[in-house]
């Protein structure tokens, strides 16, 4: 099939390899305009585009779609269908209804649940046992389309979004090949409408909720920790200075309950195996952080390297 591909960061890339890799014809990929990135703040590609180029495809990037000019270059690809992932811009109705077969979204939670900026992170904040992703139709409100079909995670303790990110990415792709064969063959996709009363929202991620808060149980800190790696990363006050936590479970080692009712909460209780730290309930292993201007490490040589011991304390800003 003649199909535009609407994408932009690593979660897009998949899609757009599997979708040529199985022979249809991508007529023009859309992608957001190169971007100022690293310290020189020098123009970037998105990944979408490296590859798409690396495929000699036609690439657009324009600021918005709402421009008729843009409009009209879209609709002379005269293609089948439109494949959205993680495109990053809004698409009006009008580009909406131009692809013959329609425009379908690859959407990275188990719809109608997680509609919205940051489903990967609020599934694990919330304590899911599972996530997923979800071939949807594209419709003007927010992932409020019906759904094509779907592909299911469970959530383990030691997942992080950026695991569960490649996963879905690799999953999504999957699923849009296989829907694209159907479409091909049939000219029709079966589609579920979404439940609207079970309908939940992912809000964009603030950086304030980076901040550690010891008061809280182990299980929920660890959630914030691996919800927030790779971004903006869950942090702390070590000694004065801002500390990257990059990952960390609740600890499963019975701590004599005489030790867990003398310790503040943030307070390092030992550091064998890991980080230890007392939290508001249950206790917290570190395993991998980061010192300001440092490298990420394990926590074994962060140890070391900072003479870390017991009776540290990890604390929030306002406790500086």
């Amino acid at each position: 099939m003649k199909i535009i591909f609407a994408g932009t960061p690593e979660f897009a890339v998949p899609a757009l390899a599997a979708l040529i890799a199985a022979g249809h014809e991508i007529v023009m990929v859309l992608t957001q305009p190169d971007r100022p990135a690293g310290r020189g703040m020098k123009l970037k590609a998105s990944p979408v585009k490296v590859l798409a180029e690396q495929h000699q495809l036609f690439v657009f990037q324009p600021e918005t779609l709402k421009d008729e000019a843009v409009q009209a270059r879209i609709e002379q690809t005269n293609a089948d269908a439109m494949i959205v992932a993680a495109y990053g811009l809004i698409i009006p109705t009008v580009v909406l209804n131009m692809p013959k077969h329609g425009c379908y979204n690859i959407h990275a939670s188990l719809l109608p649940r997680w509609r919205g900026a940051a489903p990967i992170h609020r599934s694990i904040l919330a304590g899911d046992t599972e996530t997923g992703v979800t071939i949807m139709e594209v419709v003007p409100a927010l992932d409020a389309g019906a759904m094509v079909s779907k592909g299911v995670v469970p959530i383990t303790e030691a997942d992080t979004t950026q695991g569960l990110h490649d996963a879905l990415a690799t999953i999504g792709a999957g699923l849009m090949v296989e829907a694209m064969h159907v479409l091909a063959e049939t000219g029709h996709l079966a589609s579920t409408p979404q439940d609207e009363a079970l309908v939940t929202y992912a809000h964009k991620l603030e950086k304030a909720e980076s901040a550690i808060g010891w008061r809280k149980s182990a299980t929920e800190i660890s959630r914030q920790v691996r919800a927030f790696n790779p971004f903006p990363v869950a942090q702390s006050f070590l000694r004065g200075e801002v500390c990257r936590i990059w990952m960390a479970t609740a600890a499963s080692e019975i701590i004599s309950e005489d030790i867990l009712r003398s310790a503040t909460p943030g307070e390092v209780l030992g550091v064998h195996d890991g980080v230890l730290v007392a939290c508001g309930e249950g206790v917290l292993r570190i395993t991998e952080l980061q010192a300001p201007g440092g490298k990420r490490l394990s926590a074994q040589v962060f140890i070391q390297g900072h003479a870390l011991k017991a009776g540290d304390r990890f604390t929030a800003a306002s406790e500086g």
